[in-house]
């Protein structure tokens, strides 16, 4: 009698388990590209991923260090990334197949916009013992122009090219991660360089606490000829103050940073994504994820301005949900 009810819970119990297996959603996990550890996109991939992880959803989030704008573009394309943060200009190249070598007969036709994060100013940095004045005076010297493939590389070179500066003009043109060319900076190991990055970067507060080193501006008919050529760029200005010893405002040109994603991801998970983050959690977004420029200029209701590729099908239900109205054209 025993055994007849032993083996009748058992069945019972092994009905259970079966029903829980079939009614289990299937948990999406996204790898989330961001950029060098000493940036703002790392901390802000970080900060959303942890989010994701602690709420109640069927998605898994990790944040994965990257060489940014390029490589999360090419990762998504390749099926390597779940999705990526980037230049609203690279977004574009990368889906156009222009504008950058690695884009080139290269379209990224899976490649979908989410949310615009935060304006990118390009911080033109320079020692005060350089002899650098402007951009002009960067000939002959050794510069950091960005790493391969990424989006400061390609800003670099087109603003070099204003000024009439070409890499074989530079005495030296270093490459490799941003905040080891800040290191370099501050180390007189390099003269200048470039670092299209948010406001408030602790890599230039750091190098800017312990070595000689200025912002310079952009030249009004400089910045006329950028922006006339090139859509994506807008005058933006550095306030005196934000970086230690660097009182006076700094005049510059400035991209914004998005969230990318792979148009393979499923509209729900996307949508899910987009509504724990940037809805349900909004108040731990903007409290916990370690990037200054958010809360100043986030915003969900701006949060396709500057979007220069489709949205994803979620992002489109996720905006126009929250009252913001999708034109056409960026409809997948």
């Amino acid at each position: 009698m025993k055994s007849k009810w032993t083996k009748r819970l058992l069945v019972a119990a092994f009905g259970l388990l079966a029903s829980a297996a079939v009614g289990a959603a299937p948990v999406t996990f996204i790898t989330i590209g961001s950029g060098s550890t000493s940036g703002l996109y790392y901390p802000t991939a970080v900060g959303v991923a942890k989010i994701i992880n602690e709420s109640d959803t069927d998605l898994k989030a990790n944040a994965r260090s990257t060489g940014a704008s390029v490589f999360n573009a090419n990762a998504i394309g390749d099926g390597s990334l779940e999705m990526g943060i980037m230049q609203n200009n690279i977004a574009f190249y990368a889906y156009n197949g222009e504008g950058v070598k690695a884009f080139e007969d290269n379209e990224i036709t899976n490649l979908r916009g989410m949310i615009m994060l935060y304006p990118e100013s390009i911080h033109i940095l320079a020692r005060e013992d350089s002899d650098i004045d402007t951009v002009a005076d960067f000939a002959g010297k050794r510069v950091y122009v960005g790493d391969v493939g990424s989006g400061t590389e390609a800003d670099a070179r087109n603003i070099m090219n204003a000024y009439g500066v070409s890499e074989d003009d530079l005495k030296t043109a270093v490459r490799g991660s941003s905040g080891d060319a800040v290191n370099l900076l501050r180390d007189d190991r390099i003269d200048a360089m470039f670092y299209t990055v948010g406001l408030g970067s602790s890599a230039i507060v750091e190098a800017a606490q312990t070595a000689p080193i200025k912002i310079l501006s952009i030249s009004d008919e400089k910045m006329e000829e950028l922006t006339d050529e090139f859509s994506f760029y807008t005058p933006f200005t550095i306030p005196g103050g934000t970086y230690p010893d660097i009182d006076e405002d700094q005049e510059t040109i400035t991209l914004k940073a998005m969230l990318s994603a792979s148009a393979d991801l499923s509209e729900e998970a996307v949508y899910t994504f987009m509504d724990t983050v940037w809805n349900k959690q909004l108040d731990t977004f903007f409290s916990d994820v370690q990037n200054p420029n958010l809360e100043e200029f986030f915003s969900v209701d701006k949060g396709i301005e500057g979007m220069s590729i489709p949205l994803h099908a979620g992002a489109v239900k996720f905006f126009e949900e929250q009252g913001v109205d999708v034109p056409d054209e960026l409809k997948p």
